[in-house]
């Protein structure tokens, strides 16, 4: 071996190389990521992170460096939807969305649902309201009771803070008792909203909603395998962080380009509106 190979090769061992030196710092990056968003951040969302902050990185440079720290996200169960179906109840109206989850502006398309929290004082029941656009929460309740009030408190929440305009508005269900109401429907008549209901027994015509309390169930440990059960209150005050204070405002979301809602509804109000007159 020829001396200045030997010489050479030892100083690589002493000090690292400019890609190796990079490489760490990159990796003390993404754990900082990692770690302000508990584990439950990935390589897509880790890589958009990075590139906001200026960091002129590949999504599977990230990828492999987080191999290589042992950071991996936290992972949920496969969904396993229920194929169950109910028999044909009165009220049930037709699936006006038919599976349409990106309309092309926001208050067009809305969802709802409610979903059951286990707690140490019993159940609670959360309905929510999501706009399909931008994939924002814009109204939501908590309550003891699973009723046709519930739903009805978390859509005047999400009325008061949009502006809806007369019959443009489509709300999406599933056939719950709750939505088909005659309080409910007086409700939707007042605003001028459309009614829309998912087919009897598929969970697929409501995915968006079902996506959302699976990933709020599973980040805020709420699920059925959770072994410590919070109180009401407790509840109340991690919805309200995790929703209003994370969910809306900082939590990137694939389906909108990896942006928060809110940031998403500001770039649309940013850009200039495009008229198309005819002469």
């Amino acid at each position: 071996m020829a001396r200045s190979g030997y010489y050479a090769w030892r100083q690589r061992q002493e000090a690292p190389g400019e890609r190796a030196a990079n490489n760490a710092v990159i990796s003390a990056e993404i754990e900082e990521v990692f770690d302000e968003h508990r584990g439950f951040y990935g390589s897509p969302r880790i890589h958009q992170e990075l590139r906001a902050a200026g960091r002129h990185v590949g999504l599977h440079r990230v990828a492999r460096l987080m191999r290589l720290n042992a950071l991996r996200a936290k992972t949920r169960r496969a969904f396993r939807p229920c194929t169950k179906a109910s028999s044909t109840a009165c009220g049930v109206v037709d699936n006006l969305l038919q599976q349409d989850f990106q309309p092309p502006a926001p208050n067009l398309y809305w969802a709802g649902d409610i979903t059951y929290l286990r707690t140490s004082a019993g159940w609670r029941y959360l309905a929510v309201w999501i706009d399909l656009y931008s994939r924002r929460v814009v109204g939501w309740k908590l309550a003891h009771r699973r009723d046709t009030a519930l739903v009805m408190e978390a859509l005047n929440r999400a009325l008061d803070h949009r502006r809806v305009v007369p019959e443009q508005l489509i709300i999406h269900t599933d056939q719950g008792s709750q939505y088909r109401a005659s309080d409910y429907r007086k409700l939707l008549q007042k605003h001028e909203i459309s009614c829309s209901m998912s087919a009897k027994g598929c969970c697929w015509d409501n995915a968006v909603v079902e996506s959302f309390f699976s990933t709020l169930k599973f980040e805020l440990n709420l699920d059925d395998d959770a072994k410590t059960l919070f109180n009401p209150a407790q509840i109340q005050r991690s919805l309200a962080f995790w929703i209003e204070g994370y969910y809306n405002r900082e939590r990137r979301h694939s389906t909108i380009g990896f942006l928060s809602p809110i940031n998403y509804e500001q770039c649309l109000a940013a850009t200039p509106t495009i008229v198309t007159v005819k002469l």
